[in-house]
């Protein structure tokens, strides 16, 4: 059954981010931000607290030291202090979500963590050391090379979560476009919701090249960031639980 997971609790102090409120009751899984891109310890209990109350799955969304830049600028750090930092962040989350009877479900890294995860298998194999410690499954981008990354992963018994993004453009190689390139960010419902429902019926979607590329997905990322998302991710929950009564799958 596929799910619909989104990226939530990235409010620090007296800085607002997204629409939790709105966002996550529509989610399957929440990514929740664990205070080194963006968050703090009231804004991650706050949003545990959302996901408890409905009954959404709780994802630890670890990223680079980096507030400044939201996590998305990549950054040079040895294995061992990678994982030490991405278990520190899941260890923050983990306690708080303890503290009030629920629990972390799984590790998706964010922003350039996320895509050097992708890209260096140094990068990825610190990353699982951290999700085998914690017996966690881990997110990852789903690519061309699945088997690539399965294989690594049973070397540390780690599960993989494959996902899907509705609001991005991919390469041919299935790796994300950068956001550097044009049109690597999909605005428009209309393109957000043909890709989505490529990704539900199993079906190719377009590059940015304007080629054919299959990817299997277990879950599907949308972002809540202002209302027109909010639309877009109301829409998709429509579909997915549509699709789950046409296959007769129960939810």
């Amino acid at each position: 059954m596929l799910t619909l997971n989104g990226d939530v609790g990235e409010s620090f102090g007296h800085w607002n981010m997204g629409s939790d409120a709105t966002l996550i009751p529509l989610l399957d899984m929440a990514n929740i931000a664990c205070g080194f891109h963006a968050s703090d310890p009231e804004h991650m209990s706050k949003t545990v607290a959302l996901c408890l109350k409905h009954n959404v799955s709780i994802g630890a969304h670890p990223g680079y030291p980096d507030l400044q830049g939201f996590g998305r600028r990549s950054m040079t750090m040895e294995s061992n202090t990678l994982t030490q930092s991405v278990l520190y962040q899941v260890g923050a989350l983990k306690a708080i979500a303890e503290y009030q009877e629920g629990k972390v479900s799984y590790i998706k890294p964010h922003g350039a963590l996320y895509n050097d995860m992708m890209s260096s298998p140094e990068v990825f194999k610190a990353i699982l050391s951290a999700a085998q410690s914690l017996n966690l499954p881990l997110m990852v981008l789903a690519t061309r090379e699945h088997q690539l990354y399965q294989t690594l992963a049973a070397g540390y018994g780690v599960p993989l979560i494959f996902e899907g993004f509705a609001d991005r453009s991919y390469l041919d190689s299935g790796l994300l476009a950068p956001r550097s390139l044009e049109n690597a960010v999909l605005h428009q419902q209309n393109q957000i919701l043909t890709q989505a429902d490529a990704f539900i019926t199993g079906t190719p979607i377009k590059t940015l090249d304007g080629n054919s590329l299959t990817l299997t997905i277990d879950t599907l990322c949308v972002h809540g960031d202002n209302q027109a998302s909010i639309d877009v991710a109301k829409a998709l929950r429509s579909r997915l639980d549509n699709a789950i009564k046409l296959s007769g799958d129960k939810p």
